[in-house]
């Protein structure tokens, strides 16, 4: 919505602060610019001072080309606890796991998902570019889970895994499976899997007779959850997201 010469109507900012957070150029050269026809609002030229906008709603170009303001990246790291889910919007009203970022100002969104009753390491940033690298499957960026499962597993079974599972969207790639520990009722295994089909786990080892018990996402590339209580999150270092971006490279 627009408002002219200090008319207030919802949240306004002034064009040329609005053109200067933008990083086009300082507030006193963005009047220059607007002076000269260069700023368009909403399709519109504008010449006038004291013209306000509402940042998120209004449409602003400089010379045919539109402009949004230089938002910082945030790049975190969630222990995503069970029974959350990881959608930005939920129509049934269940805990989303940007309920749990208090004092992040910037809109993130998580990489990839994890579902409902899985737990552990979850990626979240504004960075859409990192973000669209990290889940294309060209990239093949490394996910490791502890994985419950009911039963004893047999090596055969546990070759099976590694080999790979035939489920209804085709072969598993090869994965790495290694036993932790093993009792007649139930197996405890670390897999590490590079594909991100959806409930890709679960379905392996359901196919082959072990359905999950548990299951916790423990490292994604060069990330590692560590000691990071469930529900906690914090920021990723400068030498992570460096290490980050090289893995896709």
């Amino acid at each position: 919505m627009l408002a002219v010469h200090g008319t207030v109507v919802g949240t306004l900012e002034r064009l040329q602060k609005y053109l200067a957070r933008c990083g086009v150029a300082s507030r006193r050269r963005a009047e220059e610019m607007i002076k000269q026809g260069l700023v368009k609002l909403n399709g519109q030229v504008v010449r006038e001072m004291g013209i306000q906008l509402e940042p998120e709603k209004d449409i602003v170009e400089v010379n045919g080309q539109v402009v949004t303001p230089k938002e910082q990246k945030v790049y975190l790291l969630l222990n995503k606890p069970v029974r959350v889910v990881t959608t930005l919007d939920d129509p049934q009203g269940r805990t989303k796991v940007t309920d749990f970022l208090h004092g992040i100002k910037e809109r993130v969104f998580p990489v990839g998902r994890l579902d409902y009753m899985t737990e552990g390491l979850l990626l979240l940033t504004n960075d859409g570019e990192l973000a669209y690298r990290l889940t294309h499957p060209r990239f093949q960026i490394a996910k490791t889970y502890l994985v419950g499962v009911r039963g004893a597993m047999s090596g055969e079974k546990v070759a099976q895994l590694a080999k790979g599972v035939e489920l209804e969207d085709g072969l598993t790639q090869p994965a790495q499976v290694k036993v932790l520990k093993q009792t007649k009722a139930a197996t405890l295994m670390e897999i590490t899997i590079k594909e991100g089909r959806n409930r890709q786990i679960r379905r392996m080892c359901e196919k082959i007779g072990h359905p999950v018990q548990s299951l916790k996402r423990i490292a994604f590339g060069n990330l590692v959850l560590g000691n990071l209580a469930p529900g906690q999150y914090r920021p990723l270092s400068k030498t992570e997201i460096v290490r980050l971006k090289i893995l896709l490279k």
